[in-house]
């Protein structure tokens, strides 16, 4: 088991020159995206044009299954259910009881190298994969959505920590994001190589109408 690690993050302007609104979410590199998995908007903040802003974003290794309440209206995850704390190599079992109500069970030893649930539900149920600071017993912040998976089938993931930051207003946080961001990003770090608190500033090029950010 990997040891857990705490990485938080500062983002600020000063005088930005535009109104903008920066979004942060976990979509790089993951086999099946948009398919049957999706990533989940972390973090959005608004700078405006003038003035000084910050944003603070905190992330935490330890990962967990999670049975999402999804409202379909905004197509956000509003809270969960239920959930397990997992590391690398751990699987477990969702299963919903005479009362409806949903279990994980105790993680018993996996694939290598993966994180995997099995869907014991007698239907077609959806899950996520979160994160959530050790020992704190705060619900865990959805981090990838898996919709429909079958009664009997179950997910396997390796989950990165590489965080990409947009410009774009069209999410808000928690929202599932069903296809591509129709921006490039202007961002991306692999979290567990980074210290343990970092300090990023956000610039617009009024020439170029081009976002940059980077290291204090």
């Amino acid at each position: 088991m990997s040891a857990v690690f705490s990485r938080t993050l500062t983002f600020k302007t000063h005088d930005l020159g535009v109104d903008a609104t920066l979004m942060l979410t976990f979509d790089k590199n993951i086999t099946g995206l948009y398919h049957d998995k999706f990533p989940i908007c972390w973090k959005v903040t608004s700078f405006a044009a003038e003035g000084p802003y910050t944003m603070r974003a905190t992330y935490q290794s330890q990962l967990a299954f999670v049975k999402p309440q999804v409202d379909h209206a905004s197509d956000t995850i509003i809270d969960a259910s239920t959930y397990k704390l997992v590391n690398v190599d751990d699987k477990t079992t969702l299963t919903k009881d005479d009362h409806g109500v949903y279990h994980f069970s105790n993680v018993v030893a996996g694939e290598a190298g993966y994180l995997q649930a099995v869907n014991g539900c007698p239907l077609v149920e959806d899950m996520a994969i979160g994160f959530t600071k050790p020992n704190s017993g705060e619900d865990p912040i959805p981090t990838l959505y898996f919709k429909s998976i079958g009664s009997g089938a179950f997910i396997k993931a390796q989950f990165t920590p590489v965080l990409r930051a947009y410009v774009t207003e069209q999410y808000q946080e928690t929202q599932i994001i069903r296809g591509e961001v129709d921006v490039s990003s202007i961002w991306e770090k692999d979290l567990a190589g980074l210290d343990s608190s970092t300090t990023w500033i956000l610039t617009h090029d009024k020439a170029t109408g081009k976002y940059k950010i980077s290291s204090a």
